[in-house]
C-alpha cells in the first residue's frame, strides 16, 4: 500500500493532509523518515507519525446490486455516483473492483483493499464474470464457437481470450468472460454483427446477485476469501 494511503487509512487526515506531513518528516517507516508518498508500506512495517505508531482500518468489502443511469465513481459526473445508495463512512476510499458503464446493471464488488480487487480485475487470475445479454437481432449458431476461440475486436491487435456463451433465447444469452477490456462486451457482439440492448452482471467469480436494485451489502468472511485462492 501507498504511504499516503495508509496515512489516511490510519487517521483522519485527508490525503493532502497526510501527504503534507510526509513531505515535512513527520512519518517514519521502520524508524527511518520516509519523505515519498509513493513508498509502499506493508503490514509488518512499523509506520509511526509524530512517533505514535499508526495502525490502519479494517479492509471493507461489498456487494452492490448496480441501477441503470449510474456510474462507478466517487463523484457525481453526468450521471450520479453509485456511492449515493450506499451509507459508510470515508467511501472516498473505497473503489471498484470492475466498473460497469451507466447503462449496465448489476453485480459490482467494492472494496478499499487494491491487493484483493487484483484478483478479480487481471485477465491472468482467470476470474470468472457472467453476463446476461439482450441483443438486437437473433445470436447466430455460430457466435458461440467464434467466442470461444477468441475473436478481434476494433482497435485491437490480439484476440479476446476464450469466452462461453449461453444461448437463453434467441435474443438472449448469458456471456462468461475472464477478462474486462473497455466496452468489451458490445465490441464482441458489434463484431459479430449484433447490437447489445441490455446488460446485466448476474456473477463474479462464485459470488451471485442477491440483492435487489440499489441495495447492497457487506461480504461475508468466506467470500472474500474466495478471490484470495
Amino acid at each position: 500500500m501507498r504511504l499516503d494511503k495508509f496515512v489516511c487509512k490510519s487517521t483522519e487526515l485527508t490525503k493532502v493532509e497526510a501527504t503534507q506531513s510526509i513531505n515535512v518528516g513527520e512519518v517514519t517507516v521502520n524508524g527511518d523518515v520516509v519523505i515519498n508518498q509513493a513508498a509502499q508500506v506493508h503490514e509488518n512495517n512499523t509506520v509511526t507519525l509524530n512517533g505514535q505508531r499508526l495502525k490502519a482500518r479494517e479492509f471493507r468489502y461489498l456487494l452492490m446490486h448496480k441501477p441503470p443511469g449510474t456510474i462507478c465513481s466517487n463523484i457525481d459526473e453526468v450521471y450520479p455516483s453509485l456511492f449515493n445508495y450506499i451509507d459508510v463512512e470515508r467511501s472516498s476510499e473505497l473503489h471498484i473492483a470492475g466498473r460497469l458503464d451507466a447503462d449496465t446493471t448489476g453485480l459490482v464488488l467494492i472494496t478499499d483493499d487494491g491487493r484483493w480487487s487484483f484478483n478479480i480485475t487481471l485477465p491472468t487470475k482467470q476470474c470468472k464474470k457472467v453476463y446476461r445479454v439482450g441483443l438486437s437481432r437473433p445470436i447466430g449458431d455460430d457466435v458461440a464457437f467464434k467466442f470461444e476461440q477468441g475473436i478481434k475486436l476494433q482497435g485491437e491487435s490480439r484476440l479476446t481470450l476464450p469466452a462461453t456463451l449461453d444461448v437463453i433465447g434467441p435474443k438472449e444469452v448469458l456471456l462468461t468472460l475472464t477478462q474486462g477490456k473497455f466496452h468489451q462486451v458490445k465490441r464482441m457482439f458489434a463484431a459479430v454483427g449484433n447490437r447489445v440492448v441490455s446488460l446485466h452482471r448476474e456473477k463474479v467469480g462464485d459470488i451471485a446477485l442477491d440483492v435487489n436494485v440499489g441495495q447492497w451489502r457487506y461480504l461475508t468472511a468466506q467470500e472474500i476469501k474466495s478471490f484470495n485462492s
